[in-house]
């Protein structure tokens, strides 16, 4: 990674929707958003992976990370300046992070390590895997969603972020999501 990967400073609150696979972060980041009539991040590495796959047949593999961090923030910096109120981020460099440890034996990149130290965010929507499992052209681990979600939590933990794990359908974790981002836009 060449790039200073910095995010842009803004006064709104940034709230991520972090997880594994198949597990409800784009249809809830899409309903926040729509809910309080701001931006939301689209996943970069959905779309860089997918085209990869549909252009070589091949996976992610440890030199696409560097790219997918990149590509992340520079999504989250456009967003940024369009919001108001509050930025949703259908994912960020620490799910990076957790995908990297569990698909290549523990091992992340230190650049993106250090990186992921230096980003802000206000809250982890961290999200069940409670609803089914989807199958696409880049999801891979169906049989492991206990074992992924539950290195998402650790991480979280280890790194003393501010979370709230949503389960249920998706009128009940959007429900619970806004009960909890509500007071946290009335403090700004």
């Amino acid at each position: 990674m060449e790039k200073d990967l910095r995010q842009t400073h803004t006064h709104i609150p940034r709230v991520v929707l972090y997880g594994p696979e198949s597990s409800g972060k784009t249809t809830l980041a899409e309903a926040l958003a729509q809910h309080y009539q701001t931006e939301w991040v689209e996943e970069f590495a959905r779309d860089y992976l997918q085209k990869k796959w549909e252009e070589q047949q091949a996976v992610c593999g440890l030199e696409d990370l560097p790219i997918i961090v990149e590509g992340q923030l520079e999504r989250e910096n456009q967003k940024a300046a369009q919001a108001n109120k509050v930025l949703f981020c259908d994912t960020n460099v620490l799910v990076t992070r957790v995908w990297s440890e569990t698909h290549f034996d523990g091992h992340c990149d230190p650049v993106i390590l250090e990186v992921c130290k230096k980003l802000n965010y206000d809250l982890y929507l961290l999200t069940g895997i409670d609803v089914p499992w989807v199958k696409d052209d880049l999801r891979d681990r169906p049989d492991d969603r206990q074992s992924m979600f539950d290195h998402f939590k650790r991480t979280l933990d280890e790194m003393q972020k501010k979370y709230l794990i949503l389960e249920g359908n998706p009128v009940a974790r959007l429900n619970k999501a806004i009960a909890f981002i509500d007071p946290l836009l009335k403090m700004q």
